[in-house]
């Protein structure tokens, strides 16, 4: 997930693949030594393994190398190491506190197995320390270990429905990843009591613009109506994609479970608003010939990096064109409307608000809350392969704010988008975390005024 508003990350397994040809195209390739052999054999016996072989594992294992750099890729720092025929690459998230580990080796040009395609299987605690805190335990085995006194940890750690855990006697008191990861499907904060009244979306025409998506998942197939690429053509699922898209319109874990998604994949690593412009543009072309009950009436954009890229000018006539045309844009850049990222304490009810926590992005003290941490979402790893998110950002909080629209257009279609947004603020809950959204009421009261028009 984007974690934050400010970028987009690439992800960072499938980057590790793409960086191999140009990494090792730049490299000499002289033919192998010792090194090689010492390498080859710890790959052979397992001590070499991805995920959990550090950087300096390997150098205690092999010595200095010949040649060290470190760059960074969108949301992670890339270590490209090279030995005398062996080229490795280890890689970390920008966790400073989580060391570099291994995801690519290769000798005299031949590419040796490393355990990259299994479950990465932690062999003792020392391996916790390898793991960062945006992926976390994602297809991880950790029943070799005890981790009665890792509550702290495992509180912060995402993980998905791949992960093997130890036996409930071997896990912290209170600590159940199967309970975890449902509850976290739950959009919370009474959003399901709408859905029982039918107030799901139904009818709404929704949009979202972000990564190449992964289009077979059963959370959210059958909402999908249309899938349309710009410039993203032949690249693979990216893990943004499913999240956004199961949290606006997930049979389980959406907002708006019934409204029908357009979704326009676009390669936001590219740091350009054309391709934003280009979809903005092309949605609001199809509307005009369209009667109002066809349209799509909201599209969500999870990033805010717009300032910071090439042909912002043309980003804000997009804006500006959408807002007279009654198109709803919701993005993670601080407008009008402010909001931003709520949690749940552990164990809590997902629906009571006195059971959620600030998180840590908003666009400021009076920011409408809105779940995002401790939130289940569809994965880009498999069409039945689910993601619990520790710590979520604004990536997760705009295609929420969007379900909610979605949900508001469904009950008054006739709403002005600007009325949808005062009334998300005027209908908030103050607590001690701060204002946080209240659907329920948020819903209600567009009910009387689509009845007062």
């Amino acid at each position: 997930m984007v974690k934050r508003s400010e970028r987009i990350i690439p992800l960072a397994v499938t980057m590790c693949a793409a960086l191999v040809g140009s990494v090792f195209a730049q490299s000499e390739s002289p033919s192998g030594g010792d090194v090689a052999k010492v390498l080859l054999q710890a790959a052979e016996n397992g001590q070499l393994r991805y995920q959990l072989t550090t950087l300096e594992e390997l150098k205690e294992l092999c010595g200095p190398p010949s040649q060290e750099q470190v760059k960074k890729d969108g949301g992670a720092e890339v270590v490209r190491v090279n030995y005398a025929g062996c080229f490795i690459v280890l890689v970390r998230m920008n966790d400073k506190e989580c060391p570099f580990t291994l995801r690519y080796l290769r000798i005299n040009e031949e590419e040796i197995d490393i355990g990259s395609n299994d479950i990465v299987t932690l062999r003792d605690r020392r391996d916790l320390a390898k793991f960062d805190s945006f992926w976390g335990f994602a297809n991880a085995s950790l029943v070799n270990l005890d981790l009665r006194t890792e509550m702290d940890l495992l509180q912060k750690m995402p993980f998905d429905s791949r992960t093997r855990w130890p036996q409930a006697d071997r896990l912290p008191k209170g600590f159940d990843p199967a309970r975890i990861l449902q509850l976290g499907k739950n959009p919370g904060l009474g959003v399901r009591a709408l859905h029982q009244r039918g107030i799901d979306g139904k009818g709404v025409h929704v949009a979202i613009i972000d990564q190449p998506l992964l289009l077979g998942h059963e959370e959210y197939k059958s909402q999908l109506a249309s899938y349309r690429t710009i410039d993203v053509e032949g690249v693979e699922p990216q893990m943004h994609g499913p999240p956004v898209a199961s949290i606006l319109v997930g049979k389980t874990c959406g907002v708006a479970p019934k409204a029908e998604l357009t979704y326009y994949a676009q390669p936001s690593w590219k740091n350009d608003n054309t391709p934003y412009c280009r979809a903005i543009n092309e949605i609001i072309d199809q509307n005009e010939e369209l009667p109002l009950a066809k349209r799509i009436r909201v599209v969500s954009i999870s990033t805010g990096m717009f300032p910071q890229q090439s042909h912002y000018d043309d980003w804000k006539k997009a804006l500006a064109r959408a807002e007279k045309h009654g198109l709803l844009i919701i993005t993670c850049e601080p407008g009008e409307f402010k909001y931003g990222t709520l949690g749940r304490k552990v164990n809590g009810d997902p629906d009571n608000p006195q059971d959620c926590v600030a998180g840590k992005y908003t666009m400021g003290e009076t920011s409408i809350l809105v779940p995002a941490s401790n939130r289940t979402t569809a994965s880009h790893y498999g069409a039945d392969v689910y993601t619990y998110w520790a710590d979520g950002g604004m990536s997760w909080a705009a295609p929420y704010v969007a379900g909610l629209a979605a949900l508001a257009y469904q009950v008054n279609p006739q709403v002005d988008p600007n009325a949808i947004l005062r009334l998300l603020k005027d209908t908030s809950i103050r607590t001690e975390s701060g204002f946080i959204a209240n659907p329920v009421g948020f819903i209600e009261q567009m009910q009387l005024i689509g009845k007062t028009k």
